[in-house]
């Protein structure tokens, strides 16, 4: 008996990984060699022209770190980045999201357009705010119509990266709109029901029942921003046309990855910023985690 339910125990344990196989095996091509991969670099000096070598340096890679001044700039601007876009995008989803859960007239249209700005290319995004922070652009050419001094936008250092912060905001948070517009309509409403007989006005309710109802999806949403800024590229190659400035104003950590990957050949280094970058984010979501102790419903 006791062979056979073991027979038993193996026949189902094979029949499970053999439908899971194909997710097994497209996980580890794609997902887990890569990082490994990746790990393996950043402990060598690779030598990706003519014959291609691998020169095992130890942990030179993450020594040369501390002298490298342009890492610590890159890491400067991502963090001022994320410490503003990511409670930015937060609170104005939350408040549009408040809004559009409201009873009002043509509000499937608003969250239609609220919306779109999600839907539209990166690439294309960047483009029309470029035109717009122009020095020929709209927002000088309203500036100069009502009489204000224009701004070269894009070519100082102390204002280039807040254009990519508010595009950013601009082009996120409505995302995380609808993902806190699905959590309001879960909210029991004897909820409210009960805070009305109370006397409770609509700060107090909005204050005591809908923000400690969303706090599952509060951790979820800055979780993933604080990822997504981490990872900003796109947005700072194509305003500084790949060379993170004007004065390294707009130089991110991935920015710099794709420099030393790609413009200086070396990619032991890059993958070593690479393992840096994914510790940092892996810390900082477990500080998120200590602070949002009650993500999860009960």
């Amino acid at each position: 008996m006791a062979r056979l339910k073991g027979k038993n125990k193996i026949r189902d344990l094979l029949s499970g990984y053999s439908f899971m196989a194909p997710t097994i095996i497209i996980l580890g091509c794609f997902l887990l060699l890569p990082i490994g991969y990746a790990i393996y670099l950043s402990f060598h000096k690779v030598n990706l022209l003519g014959t291609v070598s691998y020169k095992f340096t130890g942990t030179a890679n993450f020594e040369r770190m501390v002298d490298d001044p342009r890492l610590w700039i890159a890491l400067r601007n991502t963090a001022k980045y994320a410490l503003i876009v990511v409670p930015a995008q937060t609170i104005l989803s939350l408040v549009l999201a408040s809004i559009l859960n409201m009873k009002l007239r043509y509000r499937n249209f608003f969250r239609v357009a609220f919306y779109l700005p999600t839907v539209t290319s990166s690439a294309v995004l960047v483009l029309i705010f470029m035109w717009i922070y122009n020095s020929n652009g709209l927002l000088n050419y309203l500036l100069d119509l009502v009489g204000l001094p224009t701004y070269n936008w894009l070519g100082d250092p102390s204002v280039a990266l807040l254009g990519i912060m508010i595009m950013n905001i601009w082009s996120t948070a409505p995302l995380f709109m609808v993902i806190y517009l699905a959590a309001l309509q879960d909210i029991p409403e004897n909820l409210y029901e009960a805070a009305d007989i109370d006397g409770a006005n609509g700060w107090q309710k909005f204050w005591r029942i809908t923000v400690p109802q969303l706090k599952p999806v509060t951790f979820y949403v800055v979780v993933m921003g604080i990822i997504g800024t981490f990872q900003l590229f796109d947005q700072s190659y194509i305003f500084s046309a790949g060379s993170g400035g004007p004065n390294n104003a707009t130089l991110t950590m991935v920015l710099l990855i794709y420099q030393y990957a790609f413009k200086s050949m070396d990619m032991g280094y890059a993958s070593a910023l690479a393992f840096l970058l994914a510790v940092v984010i892996m810390l900082i979501t477990l500080i998120q985690r200590l602070i949002f102790k009650e993500e999860r419903l009960n």
